[in-house]
């Protein structure tokens, strides 16, 4: 019976998430509610992080990892998702200096870190039988293709594809907002929350993985 009623709050969670995402890109808002949406969200995902971790660490066991992990990825797959659309969407607005790269060199990158990020899904979903953020907890544990070389490729092929945007835009500040915001929120949300669940859930077993693996840089696992 919890399972399912978990399972019923995931799917309607990811649900009412993707409707906000819809209505914040149909929002035309102020350059000052625009900056609220790029910046704030990011900094909220750190308390939102460190309360997740404590909640953890108070009563360590997967059922309470379930839970938790549930609304805190909820809460972070809204919180990226609104700052991403709208640095995005209005990406053009405050680019900075220009980078001088054609842009049709910028969208050929974005073409290809997403086929990259849509591998890293693929092999998540396969090898660990699970899906981003709390859609669907893996089951087990993914240390193959790759995830192999890296213990977060999805998270380092996302950011490569966001920097590629920022490529695309020809926009320092996008770049800049990339590897000062956005990466270091997810790094925290890493080293933090997501190793500490993984943990719990698989024991020894991710342990000896997280041992052998880089943790973001892919490089040849240690033997």
């Amino acid at each position: 019976m919890r399972q399912t009623t978990l399972t019923l709050i995931r799917v309607a969670g990811f649900a009412l998430t993707i409707v906000l995402w819809r209505w914040i890109l149909q929002q035309s808002f102020s350059p000052l509610v625009n900056l609220f949406c790029i910046i704030g969200t990011l900094l909220a995902i750190f308390p939102t992080v460190w309360v997740g971790r404590g909640l953890l660490d108070i009563k360590p066991t997967i059922e309470q990892v379930a839970w938790v992990t549930t609304v805190v990825h909820a809460i972070l797959m809204a919180l990226f998702g609104i700052a991403i659309i709208k640095a995005i969407q209005t990406g053009d607005t405050w680019r900075g200096l220009i980078i001088p790269i054609p842009r049709s060199l910028g969208i050929t990158l974005v073409y290809i870190t997403g086929a990259v990020t849509l591998l890293t899904v693929a092999n998540l979903a396969i090898r660990g039988l699970g899906a981003p953020f709390a859609i669907a907890l893996s089951r087990r544990l993914a240390t193959n293709w790759l995830y192999a070389r890296t213990r977060n490729p999805m998270v380092l092929a996302t950011l490569a594809w966001l920097v590629a945007v920022g490529l695309w835009l020809q926009s320092t500040l996008f770049v800049v907002w990339v590897l000062v915001l956005v990466a270091p929120a997810w790094v925290v949300f890493l080293k933090v929350y997501e190793e500490r669940e993984l943990e719990i859930r698989f024991g020894e077993a991710y342990r000896e993985y997280k041992a052998k693996t880089s943790f973001l840089w892919p490089r040849k696992s240690k033997v």
